[in-house]
């Protein structure tokens, strides 16, 4: 009498059924972790310009502009480039300061490519028609899906 040995056809169908089930559902998930991670850069090289950005505004009363002469030592836009942000464009009208990260339309995850975040700084205190030097306020704006943003931008 021999014994039976391996798996049977339908246990390696129902095998191969559940991987591609447990495909379907991570693979999506992981294209949606990976865009939020690229856009986590945009987020990571725009906040790191809020403190020029502010502090030329406290001294001159405008916004800084990138590499202009009043640019408070902001450089040129492409100067700020990640590997999956193009340009970081620093400008805006006071009191309403803006850093712009534009993402780059290839070797980018294609929910994101060529979208914008935006940080916005509003001065507190002009809008309480004091002047300027007031507490300044940072709100993120983005082109691309609230589901791809850093969860302190959504």
């Amino acid at each position: 009498m021999q014994k039976q040995q391996g798996f049977t056809l339908i246990e390696l169908m129902i095998v191969v059924a559940i991987i591609g089930i447990l495909a379907a559902i991570a693979i999506p998930q992981y294209q949606n972790y990976v865009a939020r991670s690229q856009m986590t850069e945009a987020m990571t090289l725009t906040s790191g310009l809020k403190t020029d950005v502010i502090s030329t505004y406290s001294e001159t009363g405008a916004c800084p502009a990138n590499g202009g002469g009043a640019s408070g030592g902001i450089g040129a836009a492409a100067d700020y480039a990640g590997t999956y942000v193009a340009t970081v464009t620093v400008g805006g009208t006071a009191p309403a300061c803006t850093i712009q990260a534009q993402m780059r339309d290839t070797d980018v995850n294609s929910n994101i490519a060529g979208d914008t975040l935006t940080l916005t700084m509003t001065d507190n205190a002009a809008d309480a028609g004091t002047g300027t030097g007031g507490s300044a306020q940072w709100t993120c704006t983005s082109t691309a899906d609230a589901q791809y943003l850093p969860e302190s931008c959504r």
